[in-house]
């Protein structure tokens, strides 16, 4: 998988990325990560990337021709033209589980992030193809949001994780939460941790960690809980 994310702040994304798993990923050749900074194709010698908005209104938007520009070198560097363009943006799909699996599967991403009051959206029709929002809130600007999915997503490739069974059983692969899990020591604070999972009998082992999981979503995330109960006819 390589990752070519268009941007105003590359150290930001370069930094954070190349840290922890996602790091070691990139070492091992994983997955791989480049960036294009977007001032580098501003339209002046004052590296201007912005405008006021027609109609009027507050802020700056982002032009069309630098984001364009950008895109076309990271197309070029990734010379696949079915790449798909992740835009990280508070009016784009939800991004979830399901999403983050889809895109693992792809050779190569670009990620578009925005800033000030958003990007013309004559340039977002033209090479958007997956508007996608990391929640119901709004950032300074789409860095973060980029570094979520690039993480959500490269934990998925195979070989990433440690233990390839680790994302099977986390929270969301089922439709469910994840159950609540335990380590040494066996007391602590007066809290113990539940005989069952001492008991070295891994079939009902299986068994109270679905029915943990499932009490979990439900008093948590009672929304999943009930997606969940439908799809298996549980009444």
């Amino acid at each position: 998988m390589r990752f070519e994310v268009l941007t105003l702040f590359p150290e930001m994304i370069r930094d954070s990325f190349m840290t922890g798993i996602t790091g070691r990923a990139a070492g091992r050749g994983l997955v791989e990560l480049d960036t294009v900074n977007i001032r580098d194709y501003a339209v002046n010698d004052y590296g201007s990337v912005d405008d006021y908005t027609y109609g009027g209104g507050a802020g700056m938007l982002m032009m069309c021709e630098p984001v364009y520009s950008a895109f076309l070198e990271a197309k070029r560097r990734l010379g696949d033209e079915k790449t798909r363009v992740v835009f990280l943006t508070p009016s784009g799909r939800t991004f979830d589980e399901k999403t983050a699996r889809e895109l693992s599967g792809e050779k190569g991403l670009i990620l578009l992030c925005g800033h000030y009051e958003g990007i013309d959206e004559r340039v977002i029709d033209e090479i958007v193809t997956d508007p996608v929002s990391i929640g119901d809130y709004v950032l300074t600007g789409g860095e973060l949001p980029a570094l979520v999915v690039m993480d959500a997503v490269t934990r998925l490739i195979p070989g990433v994780l440690g233990n390839d069974d680790s994302s099977e059983s986390e929270s969301f692969n089922d439709g469910l939460l994840e159950y609540p899990q335990y380590t040494r020591p066996p007391l602590w604070h007066d809290r113990e941790v539940p005989d069952i999972l001492l008991s070295g009998d891994h079939k009902k082992i299986d068994q109270y960690r679905m029915r943990a999981a499932r009490q979990k979503t439900k008093e948590v995330r009672p929304d999943l809980y009930e997606e969940y109960i439908k799809k298996r006819g549980i009444f």
